[in-house]
């Protein structure tokens, strides 16, 4: 359940974009083959942050237009799709679309949608989707065993980790400039039935590939989350990092860290004249 006085500002992602290419952890290897994508239609990905997820399945498409309200994000993902002219960028909230996008086969979100309006939302996909057209929720699986055992280096810190952050943030989540005590909501399936959406088709891609991370990865991976974005710390920023680091060098003196690739989870929801 999520906390109902919540409301999204600009400030949500603010500095995190410099990080997060570097910091967050890469889809499985293989989804874009899962997605029985053949390179021809158009492609929506709403909240694309830096074009992670708009690059990666470029190839398997005509166009290519990447949403996100975060001017940061919007500069990343132009500098690292500088030489694919099949990609549109818009900096734009999903609530508030342009018009002239034209017709989608394909909306992604990747692990976005929670931080939108959702039932406009869905509804305007809905209605951009061509006939027999679909939307994919693509995010980390949650929940997943990912064991440490035999990897070369230690494994990154995460529960010390989340102790600091909230030693200088304080207990609850933040979000913005709010909080969430709650999370963030849930029922995604009832917001998309609603919208005349019908699935959804679950898709698991195996991670489990072992990963190595530098402690330079590490401290990007924390700044480039909401909950600990670099402006919330305000003037403790340099304090706070100077903590990690050294937490992070406790944990391993060589400055490397080990984990295992996530799995990735799809669900595939097709418009209702698809059923």
């Amino acid at each position: 359940m999520a906390d109902d006085t919540w409301s999204w500002d600009e400030t949500l992602f603010a500095g995190t974009a410099a990080h997060y290419t570097r910091g967050r952890l890469p889809y499985a290897p293989g989804l874009a083959g899962e997605l029985g994508l053949d390179g021809r239609g158009r492609l929506l990905d709403l909240g694309c942050g830096p074009g992670t997820l708009t690059l990666g399945l470029a190839h398997l498409f005509r166009e290519v237009v990447g949403v996100d309200p975060d001017a940061g994000m919007i500069g990343e993902a132009r500098r690292a799709g500088a030489t694919e002219p099949k990609v549109t960028w818009v900096r734009a909230r999903a609530e508030e679309l342009p018009p002239g996008l034209g017709t989608f086969t394909l909306a992604v979100f990747g692990q976005s949608f929670h931080w939108m309006d959702r039932d406009p939302v869905a509804a305007t996909v809905r209605r951009l989707l061509r006939p027999g057209g679909a939307l994919a929720h693509i995010s980390d699986l949650k929940g997943e065993p990912r064991p440490t055992e035999g990897l070369p280096h230690p494994p990154v810190p995460y529960a010390a980790i989340g102790e600091l952050v909230r030693h200088y943030l304080g207990p609850v989540r933040r979000a913005g400039q709010g909080l969430l005590p709650h999370g963030t909501p849930d029922g995604e399936a009832a917001v998309l039935a609603r919208a005349g959406f019908a699935g959804p088709r679950r898709i698991v891609v195996p991670g489990g590939q072992p990963l190595e991370r530098t402690a330079d990865d590490t401290v990007a991976g924390v700044f480039a989350l909401s909950s600990s974005a670099p402006h919330l710390f305000a003037e403790h920023r340099p304090a706070f990092e100077s903590d990690l680091r050294r937490l992070l060098a406790r944990t391993s003196p060589s400055g490397l860290f080990s984990e295992r690739q996530p799995s990735s989870e799809v669900f595939v929801w097709r418009t209702a004249a698809a059923r």
